[in-house]
Parts: structure tokens; C-alpha cells; sequence
């Protein structure tokens, strides 16, 4: 048998600004979204509300087919699911859907390293339609990009695909004076270098002047836990950037209690991700007839 992550999305009924301060989960009103079937999950939630109306943009994944798509589940004021459905689906895999509204827009800048690129799509009939916006140009292929808006501009911070190790462990930062300027810094070094909190995990808040990020711990596993980093001089320097606190799932999160690895802002409630690890000899048997199917070829 293997182990397999199967990932829940759930919403804290409070803004993520207490649940930073409070450095915990615990004592938190949860709502869980519905989980999905057997070698399936749903994770990586990021929301915005509109009329009155949370919308929460998720990855879906099935281990049978190894593509990520992107869907969107749209709730009423209470919390209630009224609907769900796809929004955007690729030849590769998408995950990570960052949705912000800029210039008079709603875009959407999802995970999809194995395509090459970074690509931001527009909302062309919101939350269904997007459009990829060619005027967008990242010197790399990203991971789990996250926008920041600031005074003089934008900040992107990401995690660079190579080399491998980096995927987990890396932080890098790019600038732009404008969403759909040019953007510098690609090829710089990483500004962090810490499997213990570097790659991206949620939305960025500034407070009192500092900018408190939500990051993946991923030491003895992929998305054990939350590490905040809080960086209080505008000018990102490394060694600006402090780690506190660390958030792990809760015990009442049983049976997901295996890892959190999203902490998304969302006004008045918080959405969170977490997973349990099953071992699998269905998702052994899968992965061999992959790995037969991928030789023969």
C-alpha cells in the first residue's frame, strides 16, 4: 500500500485575521464542504463575494486521471451550497485558483506550472467565463503565485518549479509597477529557503504595516501545516522575514488531521483545506499500470 492525501475544504466562521492572531484553529466555528468520492478531493480554496454570495474556487482532482480542474461553489449568506461548477479546465493540471479584483476586474491566476507558463485569466461572465489575458507576461513558470498589491505597485511571490527540490522549499519574489507590466526579479535568487514555511499557501494580509503570509510547512510531509511569515520591511529583504506562528489542524478535525495547507481571507470567514492520508492498494494497483502504460510507449 501507498499513502494518499485526500484534501476537505471547510469554512471558519471567522476573518483570518483573529485566527492569525489567535495562532490556532481551535475554538473556531467550522462548516466542512461536502467531501468527495472515493481517490477523490477538492482543496486549494480561495473565495469572493459578490451580491451577496460567496463564491469559492477550488481545485478537484481524481487520482484516476491525475488532472487538476478548477470549479466554483457558490453559497448564500447562511452557507448553504446553492451550486456547483466547473470554471476552467486545461490540457495540463490547474490547482491554486487565486481570484482578486484589480482595475475594474476579477481575474484569476491559477497553479499550472506544467504548462510553462503562468497565465492570468479575466472574467469574461463572472464566475463562469475566463479568458486568458495575453497582455500578461511572468518570466517563469510559477508555483501557487500569489498577488499583493501594493503603494507602488504589485509584489508576486511564487516558488520556482526547478530544481526539484525547490518546489517545497523555496520562496522567490517578482515586482511590477502595473498588474500588466512588465515584471522583474524572475531571475533572482530565492529570497527564503525553508521547507518549514516557503511556498505559498493562501492570501496575504498587510496589517499594521506588515505583510503576514500564510506558507506551507511541509517538513516529514507535503502540507503538514500553516506557517505565518510576517515581513515588515517594504523591502522584502530576507532578512526581514519572520516565521510565527505555526497552525495545524486541531484534533476535532478528526479524521483530517494529516495537514492544512490553505488559509484563504474571505471578509467575515476564512477557508481552510486539510487531509487525511489513507494508504491505498487501489492507488498502488493505478500507479503501476502508469508506470506499464508510460514504458510501453
Amino acid at each position: 500500500m501507498i499513502p494518499t492525501d485526500l484534501w476537505r475544504v471547510g469554512i471558519v466562521k471567522a476573518p483570518m485575521a483573529a485566527i492569525i492572531d489567535a495562532g490556532s484553529l481551535d475554538g473556531f466555528e467550522m462548516k466542512w464542504l461536502p467531501a468527495e468520492g472515493p481517490l477523490r478531493f477538492m482543496a486549494d480554496p480561495f473565495g469572493l463575494w459578490r451580491d451577496g454570495l460567496l463564491h469559492i474556487f477550488v481545485e478537484t482532482y481524481d487520482y484516476r486521471s491525475r488532472h487538476g480542474v478548477i470549479e466554483v461553489l457558490i453559497l448564500d449568506e447562511k452557507l448553504d451550497l446553492l451550486t456547483r461548477r466547473p470554471v476552467l479546465r486545461e490540457p495540463w493540471h490547474l490547482s491554486y485558483p487565486f481570484v482578486f479584483e484589480a482595475d475594474g476586474e476579477i481575474w484569476l491566476l491559477p497553479e499550472a506550472w506544467k504548462s510553462g507558463r503562468l497565465t492570468l485569466y479575466r472574467a469574461t461572465e463572472f464566475p463562469l467565463r475566463w479568458e486568458a489575458e495575453e497582455r500578461f507576461v511572468f518570466p517563469e513558470a510559477a508555483i501557487d503565485a500569489t498577488p499583493v498589491r501594493t503603494a507602488d505597485g504589485w509584489l508576486m511571490f511564487y516558488t520556482p518549479p526547478d530544481p526539484k527540490p525547490w518546489r517545497q522549499s523555496a520562496l522567490k519574489l517578482a515586482r511590477a509597477d502595473r498588474l500588466l507590466g512588465q515584471w522583474r526579479g524572475g531571475e533572482d535568487a530565492p529570497i527564503l529557503l525553508d521547507r518549514g514555511g516557503a511556498r505559498m499557501g493562501g492570501t496575504p494580509l498587510w496589517r499594521d504595516g506588515a505583510l503576514r503570509m500564510p506558507t506551507q510547512d511541509c517538513r516529514g510531509a507535503y502540507g503538514r501545516a500553516i506557517t505565518i511569515r510576517e515581513i515588515a520591511n517594504p523591502t522584502m529583504e530576507p532578512s526581514c522575514i519572520g516565521a510565527s506562528p505555526r497552525i495545524a489542524p486541531p484534533p476535532y478535525f478528526r479524521p483530517y488531521t494529516d495537514g492544512l495547507h490553505t488559509l484563504s481571507d474571505a471578509g467575515p470567514v476564512t477557508l481552510i483545506d486539510a487531509k487525511r492520508t489513507v494508504r491505498s492498494f487501489r492507488h498502488l494497483g493505478m500507479k503501476i499500470t502508469r508506470i506499464l502504460s508510460l514504458r510501453a510507449k
